[in-house]
């Protein structure tokens, strides 16, 4: 089968796209870090728990919410927990699994590093779009979620109904 080449101006958007796909996270960590002392997965950690029932998840429904392997995530969490920032406890329904939860010590470092945050997303996102382009946007980021997270297990939590 004959490989299927980019054309001249899907190349040039993609290194775009793929610019962005580096700068972007590497950006918003820098941020958080220098204001937060958190890592942007540690602060995505912190936001995921937050908005979990009782701030509480299974170690593998976390990992699935921030696409992490889970010794990925059980190194980080570990990491946390050291700070105090998480607890880790042995799932009482199945005692396999593991529980983590959000402190009042890790909330309120991600209360206190959310308002950097945003500010950083809307600096490099938003600030310079207009509001066709953020629409935009948001079409073809469904486009391509529509292929690489079908089941929308990254933006469940956020999706809305169209309008």
């Amino acid at each position: 089968m004959a490989t299927e080449w980019l054309d001249g101006e899907q190349l040039d958007v993609w290194v775009r796209l793929k610019a962005v796909m580096e700068l972007l996270p590497a950006a918003l960590d820098s941020q958080l870090r220098r204001s937060a002392d958190l890592t942007y997965f540690e602060y995505y950690v912190l936001a995921m728990l937050s908005e979990a029932d009782e701030r509480t998840l299974r170690m593998s429904a976390l990992a699935a919410r921030t696409n992490a392997t889970l010794p990925r995530l059980s190194h980080v969490v570990r990491k946390m927990a050291d700070r105090s920032l998480v607890d880790r406890s042995p799932d009482p329904e199945d005692g396999r699994s593991v529980r983590v939860h959000l402190t009042g010590t890790g909330y309120d470092v991600l209360v206190a590093a959310a308002p950097g945050h945003v500010g950083a997303v809307r600096r490099f996102v938003f600030d310079q779009l207009d509001e066709e382009q953020v629409g935009q946007l948001g079409s073809v980021a469904d486009a391509m979620l529509e292929r690489l997270d079908p089941e929308g297990v990254l933006t469940h939590e956020y999706r809305r109904p169209p309008a």
